[in-house]
């Protein structure tokens, strides 16, 4: 799988050269066997380093390295797999704080998504 789109990459750089801001995850990764999950929210003018929050098994915000993700081989011939349904929705600041208070990235998904659905829906 193609981690990155040109419309991601895109919307990363751009994302990257307004350091600072409270941007909105673009893409979310994945190991699609076990833990690992990453939302990236800017990409660095070198094409390579990411920005956003990284959950190997505590979620951190930080840098990682978009060829590391690559490079990964998992069994069976699989790699690290790009969440082609993911929409962030939330600031990156948002999804750090959900994501420690719940423990992963993969647990916050589903507080936030619950608690947008209950926004769209009025309740």
């Amino acid at each position: 799988m193609i981690l990155l789109t040109d419309d991601l990459r895109e919307r990363l750089l751009a994302n990257g050269h307004d350091r600072g801001a409270d941007h909105v995850p673009v893409v979310k990764f994945f190991n699609p066997l076990g833990e690992g999950v990453w939302l990236a929210s800017e990409l660095d003018a070198d094409g390579d380093t990411l920005f956003g929050l990284a959950d190997l098994s505590y979620p951190e915000l930080g840098s990682f390295s978009l060829e590391e993700l690559a490079s990964i081989t998992l069994p069976f011939g699989m790699g690290i797999e790009r969440d082609i349904l993911f929409t962030g929705d939330f600031p990156i600041s948002v999804w750090a704080e959900a994501a420690r208070e719940a423990g992963s990235i993969r647990a916050a998904e589903r507080i936030l998504y619950r608690a947008r659905q209950a926004r769209r829906d009025g309740v």
